[in-house]
């Protein structure tokens, strides 16, 4: 075996790694509910593309969809560490609504069906 790839192979392994840490900091919300026609008319759109997407599988995604879209921003729909996330939304009304995370952080928050391109460009660019 070359010393060198014996050398570097664990230096290159851990620099992958950490990159795809930092990515895996990433979290996509979908905010959406079960009665919403715009939050149908998303999935019908979009939702098929953005689950084979390579973005997806750089992120966590996370879905609240609550039956009522009226009830989605209830702390009840939320997991117990996204708590902290749901404060953080200035105006917590409204369905589909797309939220980026990074760091525990809002970094883009875009409200509506037509807004995903946004949230995608939004992605790619902190992808980067």
């Amino acid at each position: 075996m070359n010393r060198r790839a014996f050398v570097f192979a664990p230096l290159a392994v851990s620099i992958f790694v950490g990159s795809a840490r930092a990515a895996s900091d990433l979290k996509v919300i979908y905010i959406g509910g079960e009665d919403c026609p715009p939050c149908h008319r998303w999935a019908n759109t979009y939702k098929a593309k953005w689950l084979a997407s390579p973005e997806f599988r750089q992120v966590a995604w996370i879905e609240i969809d609550s039956p009522r879209f009226r009830e989605a921003y209830q702390a009840r729909y939320w997991p117990g560490d996204l708590k902290p996330i749901l404060d953080q939304i200035p105006r917590a009304t409204g369905a589909p609504r797309f939220l980026i995370v990074d760091g525990g952080r809002i970094v883009s928050n875009q409200f509506g069906s037509t807004r995903w391109e946004a949230t995608m460009t939004d992605l790619k660019i902190l992808l980067a």
